[in-house]
């Protein structure tokens, strides 16, 4: 019976391929509209650790008080942390898990002296930044506690890096000069490239074309002087000058992440946070009340806006249009079954059931969402490749056609369309024979 119903649906829709075209056309555009904005939607807004976003947590500690807010309404704390607090806060180690990182920029001499030196990115880190955040390392694994410590030259870098410089192969255990100085590296990460950039969104705003390559020890940094490439917010002038007077100033420029396990962690880590404050506080350096945060990912990434609102409206725009694309086609579709009443009168009288007018109609609107979505496929690829026109590159870059998008935009135009095609059908089934054999 059902392929008697599609041969009928088939048999229509022929007859009369103008209507037909522009119902296909109008689901096409429409499903491809909402398709490519919600491809870019869903990688801006997308969890990037799913397994563990609501472990990890971002500390924020209010260190410039109201005079920061200029008497505004934001009684946000600063979004990073000066160095003294962020390396109280390592000593005094309250998680499971924590790390201070800041951004850098090193300059690399590759072990082929006919190559140019070459300057990467990366992150000054604490060796709990790999277990902490899960990352995945195709040779060797981070470096130790004892390394942290002793400002152990060690490196970890990419396999992109390693790639260029080692030709892929196991480089664990070769020697790399960074800054002029030789440091051995422990490990060799896999493909890890985590969107958004969850751990540092300060200086990435989530998203950014840059590759992480190198990832030195905190303390090595420091001591070595490998300078912050990333974003500095002061309150006030550094009284001294250089990478040295930033140490020693009220700016902000680490971030730092705890990963917290149990709600009980989660709490006693709060009261420490307040307690560290209100010590500050009796030493004379704060005159406020505690005004702290601790947002888990989820929570961190929102408060920081890191979808941008331009993706949001546009995917509200785009299903806008898809609504509107519906309302045409359940239009059409009224229009064309209702030209029909004569051939559903006489099926009626000859003893069709109202379910079985029902179901013929409503293949038949399937069968143009089925269309519209092949259609709306190819529309959403030709999309997908064309965002680069209005957004920057480093959200262009993470919309993609997968098998999961094609799927979806398939089955968003059969069942938008069967919707649209449910007032049209029932109107068609509700044609009476009697009157219908009669004006005939």
């Amino acid at each position: 019976m059902l392929g008697y119903y599609i041969d009928l649906a088939v048999r229509s829709l022929k007859r009369s391929p103008g209507l037909t075209m522009l119902m296909v056309l109008a689901i096409g555009f429409g499903v491809a509209a909402s398709m490519t904005t919600y491809s870019v939607f869903r990688a801006v807004s997308g969890d990037p650790i799913p397994w563990k976003s609501s472990k990890l947590f971002v500390p924020q500690i209010d260190i410039w008080g109201p005079k920061a807010r200029q008497g505004g309404t934001d009684t946000e704390p600063p979004n990073a942390m000066d160095y003294n607090d962020a390396v109280a806060l390592m000593r005094a180690h309250r998680a499971k898990y924590q790390s201070a990182m800041y951004h850098i920029s090193p300059s690399i001499i590759p072990p082929d002296r006919s190559m140019h030196p070459i300057n990467v990115g990366g992150h000054a880190v604490y060796s709990e930044f790999f277990p902490m955040f899960d990352v995945p390392f195709q040779y060797g694994s981070g470096w130790s506690a004892s390394d942290d410590t002793q400002s152990a030259a060690v490196v970890v870098i990419s396999s992109k890096l390693n790639q260029k410089l080692f030709g892929g192969v196991n480089s664990v255990g070769k020697t790399l000069d960074i800054e002029g100085k030789d440091y051995r590296i422990v490990g060799v990460l896999d493909n890890w490239a985590p969107k958004p950039v969850f751990y540092d969104v300060v200086n990435t705003g989530g998203f950014t074309t840059d590759f992480e390559d190198v990832f030195l020890p905190f303390r090595r940094a420091i001591d070595m002087g490998i300078a912050n490439d990333g974003n500095t917010n002061c309150d006030e002038i550094p009284k001294g000058s250089g990478f040295v007077g930033l140490q020693q100033s009220t700016c902000i420029w680490i971030a730092y992440m705890v990963e917290l396990d149990e709600k009980a962690d989660v709490a006693a880590y709060r009261d420490y946070l307040d307690g560290y404050f209100r010590e500050q506080k009796e030493a004379g350096r704060f005159s406020w009340p505690v005004n702290n945060r601790l947002r888990d990912v989820p929570a961190w990434l929102k408060d920081q806006h890191v979808a941008p609102s331009d993706t949001q409206v546009s995917l509200v725009v785009a299903l806008g249009l898809l609504i509107v694309c519906l309302v045409n086609t359940a239009g059409l579709l009224l229009a064309k079954f209702l030209r029909r009443s004569s051939e559903i009168g006489v099926r009626r009288a000859l003893g069709a059931p109202r379910n079985a007018i029902y179901t013929q109609f409503l293949i038949e609107a399937g069968i143009v969402g089925a269309a519209g979505g092949l259609l709306g496929l190819m529309l959403t690829w030709v999309g997908v490749k064309s965002v680069a026109w209005v957004l920057p590159k480093e959200i262009a870059t993470l919309a993609r056609m997968d098998f999961s998008l094609l799927i979806l935009t398939l089955i968003v135009a059969v069942i938008a369309t069967v919707l649209a095609g449910l007032y049209p059908t029932w109107r068609a089934s509700r044609v009476q024979p009697a009157l219908q054999l009669k004006s005939n």
